[in-house]
């Protein structure tokens, strides 16, 4: 007795599982738009990769910039001390060419 009735249960769970598997087909309609939405996500996750390689990139040649933009303007300010330096030197050599040349009248005159 004991062993029918758990034959019994045996049966009833089997057609319960039996049952049950009729309904794989939702289930793998549910599944295929799983791995189509798994699919999408890996390329969306493949683009913002691609768009922070970018954006890390332009972060780079962003600092790049700045730094030869402090360069050319540290290089301006040394051009234009130069050009004062250089505009100093000029007016002394004028001035010492000056008092030669009124030396040098001095001594044709007399």
């Amino acid at each position: 007795m004991k062993s029918t009735i758990g034959i019994k249960i045996a049966a009833v769970v089997a057609f319960a599982a039996l049952a049950g598997c009729t309904d794989l087909k939702p289930l793998q309609a549910d599944i295929d738009s799983l791995k189509t939405q798994v699919g999408t996500l890996s390329s969306d996750v493949a683009a913002l990769k691609a768009d922070k390689s970018a954006a890390n990139a332009a972060a780079a040649a962003s600092a790049s910039a700045a730094s030869a933009s402090t360069k050319a303007d540290a290089a301006q300010a040394t051009a234009n001390k130069a050009q004062a330096d250089a505009a100093a030197a000029q007016a002394g050599v004028n001035d010492l060419n000056e008092k030669i040349n009124r030396m040098f009248q001095r001594s044709v005159s007399k």
